[in-house]
């Protein structure tokens, strides 16, 4: 386990899935702690795919690969390959076990730097193989609701960087969304979305084309309890449907799960990232706590 810190900040992250594991702000506990009651995760990487293939399938050049929701690189152990007070990076190379599951040689790697009371992620991923490479990639953090209450029906509210005009898909079948589909966002007076024990009946809410760069979890009281920066494509919200969990996830996406029904071509999956040979691929977000 490293432990990154400053001033503000007192950050725990796992070798395992170069995972989040804390984030403690004024001796405050910020990040999910794990209970697999309600899920055993805390903050997992998702690569090379975000949410479900459909039967779990991804068809390369005509053969069927199979590889089960989020992909592999949140249970497989990273190298740390940079180590100071307030920054860590963490390396997973491509090897045997992943070839047989994706056949693409790879080279990723998690960055975490303190900066204030903001934790800024980097993820680099490099094809080191010879053919064009196809991936996605996606955070999954958890954090707790705001003084929570096993009793209370309210949760906190959703705020975001555009107030109206917003839609979303839902997962449909399988683990996968019905793109047909697609939902207006009703916010209240306050321009906020109330967060409630039905609001994931429906499992995650997930926004599409870039609408949304910007979500900020408020408390009961409307007081803004913490903030995620990103320029995604796609953004997921989620909390465990019917389970009354005291956290939620706010995942940037640059990728999504499969369409009901998709067989197609692994690379012609929606939101496919694609990567010349020896070519990178950079993106970042920033957790942001307020109170």
């Amino acid at each position: 386990m490293k432990i990154l810190s400053n001033n503000q900040l007192i950050v725990k992250i796992s070798t395992h899935g170069a995972e989040l594991n804390s984030i403690n702000y004024n001796r405050k506990e910020y990040l999910w702690q794990a209970d697999p009651v309600f899920w055993k995760r805390h903050a997992p990487i998702l690569f090379p795919i975000v949410g479900k293939s459909w039967e779990d399938k991804n068809k390369i050049a005509g053969k069927n690969y199979m590889m089960t929701q989020h992909g592999f690189a949140r249970d497989m152990e990273f190298v740390q390959i940079f180590d100071r007070t307030d920054e860590a990076r963490f390396l997973l190379n491509s090897n045997e076990e992943t070839l047989k599951k994706y056949p693409f040689p790879f080279r990723l790697e998690i960055g975490y730097r303190l900066q204030g009371n903001q934790i800024h992620v980097q993820w680099t991923v490099k094809n080191t193989g010879d053919k064009e490479m196809h991936f996605q990639i996606g955070a999954h953090p958890a954090f707790y609701f705001p003084d929570f209450d096993t009793k209370s029906v309210e949760k906190g509210f959703f705020g975001f960087n555009q107030e109206k005009d917003l839609k979303y898909i839902l997962i449909a079948d399988k683990g996968c969304v019905d793109t047909q589909k697609e939902y207006p966002l009703k916010l209240n007076d306050d321009h906020l979305l109330a967060i409630n024990t039905s609001t994931f009946n429906n499992d995650a809410l997930v926004f599409q084309n870039s609408q949304i760069k910007k979500v900020t979890l408020y408390d009961k009281n409307r007081k803004p309890y913490l903030e995620m920066q990103f320029n995604a494509p796609v953004v997921g919200l989620w909390s465990p449907a019917g389970k009354n969990a005291p956290f939620v996830c706010i995942e940037p996406w640059y990728g999504r799960c499969d369409s009901i029904n998709f067989k197609g071509e692994f690379e012609d999956k929606d939101w496919m990232q694609h990567l010349e040979p020896r070519s990178t691929f950079t993106a970042s977000y920033v957790i942001k706590i307020l109170s």
